[in-house]
């Protein structure tokens, strides 16, 4: 089906429950934009389907029995040409799995106690190509799971970029949450000035997208979680 001109956004559901993927997949369905195009129980099968369905967008379940999200996602963006974009679907935000899955690539998470009109939001908003990210629960989880040993990578990362202020600004206010839109508005430049800073930031940082831009933020240091 062709909505306004365009294809519709094409969805894979994996999750191991089948009453999640059954009201995932009635609310999706009821718009005339979104298309579900196949289900898995389990990470496991995500790459074979994502091959042969070519989804726009993968609702990722977090916990799953044999492959959990964590892993589906890394082997999805490692070996797949052109991968879709990730949702990560989760019970609880405060999850390390979340940050995790977060750090592995996804390009957003979802709670699974959503309404409808949340869960449409965040197929269509990844499916444009931004990142879905609730700024407060991402400095909590970077809080509580973004300091370890190992984010000696992510220091020597943004040591690396050398960004300028302007781009080091954009970073700010990336992680607080805010679109190109308001960025552009927070510092009176134009919003195509913002896109270019933003994808010299996730150039400059080797970030596949603003979620891992962010995290590299708060790993660093660059970024207070509080």
């Amino acid at each position: 089906m062709i909505y306004a001109g365009r294809m519709p956004v094409t969805v894979l559901l994996v999750d191991d429950e089948p009453l999640v993927r059954t009201g995932l997949r009635a609310v999706l369905e009821a718009q005339p934009d979104i298309e579900v195009v196949g289900e898995a129980a389990d990470g496991a099968a995500v790459i074979p389907l994502v091959r042969q369905l070519r989804p726009d967008v993968v609702a990722m379940d977090v916990r799953m029995p044999l492959l959990d999200g964590i892993e589906a996602t890394r082997a999805v963006l490692r070996t797949v040409q052109d991968p879709p974009k990730i949702l990560v679907v989760t019970t609880f935000e405060n999850d390390e799995y979340v940050y995790e899955a977060l750090r592995a690539g996804a390009d957003g998470f979802l709670l699974k106690r959503a309404r409808p009109a949340e869960i449409v939001h965040a197929v269509r908003l990844v499916a444009e190509g931004e990142s879905l990210l609730f700024p407060a629960a991402v400095r909590q989880l970077a809080g509580e799971y973004g300091r370890r040993p190992g984010n000696a990578a992510a220091r020597d990362a943004l040591d690396r970029a050398a960004l300028t202020d302007r781009e080091a600004d954009v970073l700010r206010l990336m992680a607080r949450g805010l679109s190109n839109a308001e960025i552009a508005a927070e510092l009176i430049v134009g919003a195509e000035t913002v896109k270019s800073h933003v994808s010299s930031v996730l150039g400059k940082l080797g970030a596949r997208d603003r979620t891992q831009a962010v995290i590299t933020a708060y790993e660093s240091g660059f970024v207070a979680p509080g």
